[in-house]
Order: C-alpha cells, then structure tokens, then sequence
C-alpha cells in the first residue's frame, strides 16, 4: 500500500494515523503485530527515527503496546 506524505506536516504522526486508521478498520485487529521500524520506514520512505516516534506515539495513546524483542502489538479492545 503507498501512501502520499505531505512533507509540510510532521510525518511520524501522519503515519501514526495512518496505523490508527488500520486499527479502526479491522485491518490490524487487536493483539496483532503492527509493522516495525525496518517495515515502516520501507513502506512509507522513512527514517527509522521517524517510524520509530510513529510507534511510540501509538503506545503513548494506548493503541499499541510493546513486547520487548518481539515487537509492537494492536492493544487489545478495552
């Protein structure tokens, strides 16, 4: 999936919302594996530090949580 990044904005919380909008519509359902730094920086053309404040501001809103080595999950429906 591509997707166009207005580079006017910040882009790590244009692709947070882009894996909150994921979230929101089933296609990564709770407790599911979202995509890494590696994954996410290849698919939108990103830094890593970039991808990397992506995911930590899903954690940071609770909508992902982190497994240490094993990567960030969809946090499970409250």
């Amino acid at each position: 999936m591509s997707v166009d990044l207005d580079r006017s904005h910040p882009v790590w919380r244009q692709v947070a919302e882009v894996i909150s909008k994921r979230i929101a519509d089933g296609t990564c359902p709770p407790g599911s594996r979202v995509p890494g730094i590696v994954e996410l920086s290849a698919e939108f053309g990103i830094a890593a530090s970039t991808a990397q404040k992506a995911l930590a501001h899903l954690r940071d809103t609770g909508e992902g949580r982190t497994e240490l080595g094993l990567g960030t999950f969809v946090a499970d429906s409250k």
